[in-house]
């Protein structure tokens, strides 16, 4: 039987948990997720996960962050004076916000923080600096 390999596209259903147990994301109730190994779609430990499996096996994978999203970067986390951010905008913490990098990029941005003063706004993503766990079920090979 034929096993994944760099450059096949896959079918895989998944979840995936964090050390407590909780679930950040799942292919329950929805298609696979479709994509080429070793094309860079997914986190490096995710393609190494897949790699090697065939049509019909289940496994569970542990992935570092730093074969996730990462290490927290401290240097990505920015305070910015309350009163110069827009009343109408929600500064709950863990709300998402859009911002203009000084690149012109758009970049996704976490409320951290918020003090009388400052709100802190967090560039990491919201799985850095975590251990994921993935549940993996090899649908199709392409």
């Amino acid at each position: 039987m034929t096993q994944a390999k760099s450059g096949d596209t896959v079918r895989i259903h998944y979840t995936g948990t964090l050390d407590d147990g909780s679930t950040f994301d799942s292919s329950e109730g929805r298609d696979p997720l479709e994509f080429t190994l070793g094309s860079g779609q997914v986190i490096p430990g995710f393609d190494v996960g897949v790699t090697g499996m065939k049509i019909g096996d289940k496994k569970t994978i542990n992935i570092p962050c730093v074969e996730a999203y990462g290490e927290l970067d401290p240097n990505a986390r920015q305070d910015i004076p309350r009163d110069s951010i827009p009343a109408d905008i929600p500064l709950d913490i863990g709300t998402q916000l859009q911002m203009q990098a000084p690149d012109g990029q758009a970049m996704m941005v976490t409320v951290a923080e918020v003090t009388d003063e400052n709100v802190t706004l967090d560039a990491n993503h919201p799985l850095a600096g975590k251990d994921l766990t993935f549940a993996l079920e090899l649908v199709s090979i392409g």
